[in-house]
């Protein structure tokens, strides 16, 4: 059988900060660079639509970025989501795409994974929002789940941020089979040396993706916005503990070994980093190890997981109320 070669694509891009038709005609734009140069799938990261709400990390509460944050996500039955979907089939190229999910006023940390016929293939929430990220977005239920599709090249999943430090979850991902695994941050910083957490850095973040490429035998897409000094003052977090000075491009490929095959851009640099994965070293590399397959041991250990997305009102229509007197 002869060794199949994926060729994919990862942005390393600046959001359109709160501006969310602009937001979806650079995302279209950036679709069709990728298309054009031969991938059959991009990676965006976490929130890309319409940015990373930065000033949460600044501050407590700000009530007109709040409201314009809402008013400039993306709705996941919308006319933007469309033109999306639009692009993605005329530009024959998937597309995992991370953006603010609004839903009557509510916002929701979301993933879909579209596909080249520009059908959305997955549609998922972040379990849980991470930290100062729950002053303005929900919880997940079992849509968190969906994470994982068959595409005509691969076995696609995604996850967000600090979902890569969530162990059954990952366990859950990787016992779906996946071969390529889009791991979608904001912008990530190198660590200062001092007392911030080393495990926020961009090189605690790095290691996470690494560490999930080794475990799940899978190519990694790490994938990270840029923050410039447009970024920095549409968020207002200059002197805020983070996000607070231009960088924080990331982006990288890891190879199911943990390799990374990728060369840096530059952290204030907008650009795609493409590779060609050797989907053989999947094969090689579950030779020695697969956590849910030769090496695991369902009777001793395994994992009960609730798919069932749970509302506020659920109507049961067999329900009977009786009386005492009955």
């Amino acid at each position: 059988m002869s060794s199949k070669t994926v060729r994919v694509a990862v942005t390393q891009a600046e959001p359109a900060w709160l501006d969310l038709a602009a937001g979806v005609a650079k995302t279209c734009t950036l679709m069709t660079e990728a298309a054009q140069s031969g991938a059959e799938l991009i990676a965006f990261p976490e929130c890309w639509i319409p940015g990373y709400p930065c000033w949460i990390w600044s501050r407590f509460l700000d009530v007109g970025l709040n409201v314009a944050y809402i008013k400039n996500s993306i709705a996941l039955d919308s006319p933007e989501m469309d033109q999306i979907k639009a692009c993605a089939k005329s530009s024959s190229i998937a597309v995992s795409l991370g953006f603010s999910e609004h839903d009557n006023n509510s916002v929701y940390i979301a993933q879909v994974i579209i596909g080249s016929d520009g059908e959305i293939k997955s549609h998922r929430r972040k379990m849980k929002p991470t930290h100062m990220e729950r002053t303005i977005f929900g919880d997940a239920s079992g849509e968190c789940f969906n994470g994982v599709v068959e595409l005509p090249f691969a076995r696609v999943g995604a996850l967000s941020c600090w979902e890569h430090i969530q162990p059954l979850l990952k366990y859950f991902m990787i016992s779906q089979r996946e071969e390529i695994h889009v791991s979608a941050w904001p912008s990530l910083t190198p660590h200062t040396g001092n007392s911030d957490l080393w495990s926020m850095s961009a090189e605690g973040c790095h290691s996470l993706s690494q560490t999930y490429a080794i475990e799940s035998q899978s190519f990694v897409l790490h994938c990270t916005a840029v923050l410039t000094e447009k970024g920095v003052q549409a968020m207002d977090t200059k002197g805020g503990v983070l996000m607070n000075s231009p960088g924080g491009g990331t982006s990288a490929v890891f190879g199911p070994d943990g390799r990374r095959l990728t060369e840096p851009l530059d952290p204030t640099s907008e650009g795609i980093l493409y590779a060609d994965l050797d989907m053989d070293q999947i094969v090689a590399t579950k030779l020695f190890a697969d956590a849910t397959g030769h090496y695991s041991r369902p009777d001793l250990m395994w994992l009960n997981v609730c798919k069932k997305v749970k509302k506020m009102v659920q109507p049961n229509e067999d329900l009977v109320v009786t009386t005492a007197e009955e």
